[in-house]
């Protein structure tokens, strides 16, 4: 995620004990990136602080609900931080529809949410748990994917094609796209670009640069997953830098697309 970040051109810093987190993001940070991970009593306690105090600078803060759904424990807490607002809410389909299921009730429909298996999604789409999370928390959802959905309140949608397989065979390459979308939406932020609008389209493009990126990375030659990861982090070095060989989108597009049939 770091080496993902530094590469982009943003800068990313670790900080995680509740003693200093809430400090930090007030006074230091663009953007705040809630990754539940290897989940802990004292991790979460200084997420939360992380988040109240990001939340009283008035930036925007992005919450990664990995493999919500696995336990009880991971999904509570993955709900208690959800209520607190977050600015962009990412996760791969499984996660989204378990986040979803509890955030909005049997009322919704959602009930029982995805499968899932460690951290990997089992559904092929969660429109309809994206669009009813993106609802009730009145924030921007973006699941990834074959195709990744970025979803808002109003049910419209970006989807964007492109990347490769082979992503999801590397560890963190979905946490890192979540770090991208954190920093894309810190920068528009930053500029004044607020609401979910400019949120999405800054979400939107994050996911795009990964897609970019990884298939910049496969036509120079990847032999594996192992030199996928090398690849990929000097393919977001050379968009950080608006360089490369191709400066067009390779197959990577972005979409409109409307969301009200997934009701």
């Amino acid at each position: 995620m770091a080496n993902s970040l530094l590469a982009a051109g943003a800068s990313p810093a670790m900080v995680s004990s509740e003693e200093e987190a809430g400090d930090f993001a007030r006074a230091h940070s663009t953007a705040v990136l809630i990754n539940l991970g290897t989940l802990s009593p004292a991790g979460l306690a200084g997420q939360h602080a992380a988040v109240d105090g990001a939340v009283a600078a008035g930036k925007p803060w992005i919450l990664d609900p990995v493999a919500c759904g696995a336990t009880p424990y991971r999904t509570a807490a993955a709900v208690a931080l959800a209520r607190k607002g977050p600015a962009l809410v990412r996760g791969n389909a499984s996660e989204v529809a378990s986040l979803a299921a509890a955030v909005c009730g049997a009322a919704s429909g959602l009930a029982g949410g995805g499968t899932v298996r460690g951290v990997d999604s089992t559904l092929a789409s969660a429109d309809a748990a994206a669009a009813a999370l993106a609802a009730e928390l009145r924030t921007v959802v973006a699941v990834s994917g074959a195709v990744d959905t970025v979803v808002t309140p109003d049910r419209r949608a970006l989807r964007v094609h492109g990347g490769v397989p082979m992503l999801t065979d590397i560890t963190a390459t979905g946490c890192a796209v979540t770090a991208l979308c954190a920093a894309a939406i810190g920068a528009a932020w930053s500029g004044g670009e607020k609401g979910v609008a400019h949120t999405a389209v800054a979400a939107a493009a994050a996911l795009a640069a990964m897609g970019v990126a990884a298939e910049r990375a496969v036509a120079v030659g990847v032999h594996g997953p192992a030199s996928l990861r090398v690849g990929l982090v000097d393919a977001l070095a050379q968009l950080g830098r608006g360089g490369g060989k191709d400066d067009g989108l390779g197959s990577v597009v972005v979409e409109e697309a409307d969301l009200e049939e997934a009701r």
